[in-house]
């Protein structure tokens, strides 16, 4: 383990080159796929699916039991305050990639928005901004490269991390710097915040992830086809073109 004398957030950000650069390099031994589709997108399945067989059972030996006792201990009113609470902290992520991307009346929208939550929100604990028509975005800059015009490159399930692609893998790397989060010094508190930013997203999820274990006679293949569905979605502001290369390599 890296000494305690580092900065924190150089940890994070290198533990995430680390799962990256991994899964890059055994992208290369990977089996090939019978099928043309699955080839293009996919050409790792099968480490892939290694991957989201060790992050499944991750989730369900440790994050969904948590998240099962959190959403079981916490009353409604503060649960929905702790997810708007991290929600706001994203809408400076947000704002940076509405400027990226030239969406100038998004980021006066957005910067209204996260002005209200901020302050008479309580630091974005109430939803303020909503209520008065200021609309919830999704930006990030895996969306500012592929509205730049770069490709999504091959699908990737990252350890602990879950679905993204080459592309999006990389591009997180800026918005971590970004995040107020990793700007905590005292490794106890980020520690403590960051975790509980994790529970309350996994048990917002509970719903879905029942629906998918029901539902899908594949969930591997559920999961990577609704990702890369929903990436082609933000990127082009649920207006995809009909003959799109969203899929293709650099």
């Amino acid at each position: 383990m890296a000494s305690v004398y580092f900065n924190r957030k150089y940890h994070f950000n290198s533990a995430r080159w680390v799962l990256l650069l991994a899964s890059i390099t055994l992208l290369g031994g990977c089996a090939s796929i019978a099928d043309p589709y699955e080839q293009e997108i996919d050409p790792a399945g099968k480490f892939n699916r290694s991957i989201y067989s060790f992050n499944d059972g991750v989730d369900k030996a440790l994050l969904k039991p948590v998240a099962q006792g959190y959403r079981a201990a916490t009353h409604h009113t503060i649960d929905k305050g702790v997810t708007n609470f991290f929600s706001n902290l994203d809408d400076i992520i947000v704002v940076a990639n509405d400027i990226l991307q030239f969406k100038f009346r998004q980021t006066g929208s957005d910067l209204s928005r996260f002005a209200l939550n901020s302050t008479l929100g309580l630091f974005g604990i109430i939803d303020f901004a909503t209520s008065l028509g200021f609309t919830k975005h999704n930006e990030d800059f895996g969306q500012t490269l592929g509205a730049w015009g770069v490709g999504s490159g091959p699908y990737l399930v990252l350890p602990f991390l879950g679905p993204s692609n080459l592309r999006d893998a990389l591009a997180s790397i800026p918005d971590l710097y970004l995040d107020p989060l990793n700007y905590i010094d005292k490794t106890s508190t980020y520690l403590g915040v960051a975790g509980l930013r994790i529970v309350d997203h996994r048990s917002d999820l509970l719903g879905a992830s029942r629906w998918v274990d029901e539902a899908a006679l594949d969930p591997y293949e559920f999961m990577r086809d609704s990702y890369l569905q929903r990436r082609e979605f933000l990127i082009y502001d649920g207006n995809p073109p009909l003959d799109d290369d969203e899929y293709a390599p650099f």
